[in-house]
């Protein structure tokens, strides 16, 4: 039975948007480190890129196992077991003796960090439901500054003390955010009485209900798995093209953070002119920023004009994707409040899929066909989103949505 669904106590958006950061951050820790990782252990780039893959595969198994949680238990205290037990597999991860105690390491992050969205869906909670996509901007710029800003950290900080270093310091930060949640964040109660059970249950009638909730997950989880193509084997290009580590590495995740500040500004887009438009504008931007990531190498030019290159692609690239995910999250955040952490666990787990499906072919790509297949498969991956959002669901329900009623939920 759905109670009546009541405001959420006030919380800052900017303290949601820091706690996404320190929860997603802890998955990219490990990009721009994989090539001294493989030094470690003795192993090739084709074998260190699945200690990606796995962080990603973790994070989606814990987007369907806990986030729905967020829809059943007090989201404070489950927040808060969640950062002191990420704490702990960071830990795991920083004293890993072999790469498969590394990667058994990176699932457990992995599962644990989705923490980040049991936190996103009360931003809409926090304002009136024209400005939602507002809202989700304004936390989702501290999400992506937590992506791109955690490679920076993990590349310099790996530089002075090593790779190992860069998970303890992450460890400690994550459990020094748990005294935070309790002392900042309000004690936010679930809007309906319902076991996790019925929860799970639900997300299959969800997915199967609403069109426009199956259209954004499959359209995020091709943007992502493009995303996540260049972001993978970008240590890869640097280090066998110019012989740069994974400090440089990191550092294209400080250029990148530029465009995580078009987030708040994607929101009022959403607002103003529609979920559909914003997409259709980011996924024009993403093709962009392949003719710049691509040409880099194929233009014979001095390698300062190849970093020029990469630079505006990176930033033009992040732009684009931030666009897309603050566009499909607006709208599916307006298909039932009531059920906000089930559609965005529907919603995430398809689109990390995507994430770890085009890390997995991005590594066998570079292993095989080198950047030219990299950027080849990521230019497919845009190109396939695009013919979905092309023929989705249009008018008003491409924005909006309507709500499923509980009734129709718990017929699974």
């Amino acid at each position: 039975m759905t109670e009546k669904t009541k405001p959420a106590p006030r919380a800052p958006l900017p303290f949601l948007g820091l706690a996404c950061a320190v929860g997603v951050s802890t998955m990219y820790y490990n990009q721009p480190l994989l090539e001294e990782i493989g030094r470690t252990y003795g192993v090739t780039a084709g074998h260190t890129g699945f200690v990606a893959v796995a962080t990603q595969v973790g994070y989606a198994l814990g987007l369907l196992c806990f986030v729905p949680l967020g829809d059943v238990l007090e989201r404070r205290a489950l927040m808060m077991r969640m950062y002191a037990a990420v704490a702990v597999g960071l830990l795991l991860v920083a004293f890993a003796p072999s790469l498969m105690w590394m990667i058994v390491g990176s699932v457990v992050i992995g599962m644990l960090a989705s923490v980040t969205h049991v936190a996103l869906p009360i931003a809409p909670d926090l304002v009136k439901h024209e400005q939602r996509g507002r809202a989700i901007g304004t936390v989702m710029t501290g999400l992506l500054l937590g992506i791109l800003l955690a490679r920076t950290f993990a590349g310099w900080v790996s530089n002075i003390s090593g790779w190992r270093s860069v998970f303890v310091i992450a460890a400690v930060m994550n459990a020094v955010f748990v005294p935070l949640l309790w002392r900042i964040m309000p004690k936010l109660p679930p809007k309906q009485k319902l076991g996790y059970g019925e929860a799970m249950r639900s997300l299959w009638t969800l997915y199967r209900t609403q069109p426009l909730l199956r259209e954004s997950s499959q359209i995020g989880a091709l943007v992502f798995a493009s995303f996540s193509c260049f972001w993978t084997t970008l240590a890869f290009l640097l280090e066998s093209h110019y012989h740069l580590g994974a400090g440089v590495a990191g550092t294209f995740g400080l250029v990148g953070a530029a465009g995580a500040l078009v987030a708040p500004l994607s929101g009022r887009l959403a607002d103003r002119h529609g979920s559909r438009w914003v997409i259709s504008v980011g996924m024009a931007l993403l093709a962009v920023s392949y003719l710049f990531l691509w040409g880099e190498e194929r233009v014979q030019v001095a390698t300062v004009w190849h970093m020029v290159a990469l630079s505006v692609g990176v930033i033009v690239l992040d732009i684009g994707a931030q666009m897309c995910q603050v566009a499909n999250q607006t709208r599916i955040f307006g298909l039932d409040p009531s059920a906000r952490s089930r559609l965005n666990t529907i919603y995430m787990t398809v689109y990390f899929t995507g994430a770890a499906i085009g890390s997995a072919l991005s590594t066998l790509a570079w292993t095989h066909w080198g950047w030219n297949g990299v950027c080849g498969f990521a230019i497919g991956m845009i190109a396939l989103a695009g013919l979905r959002h092309a023929f989705g669901v249009r008018g008003g329900d491409a924005d909006r949505g309507h709500a499923v009623r509980e009734d129709e939920l718990m017929e699974a």
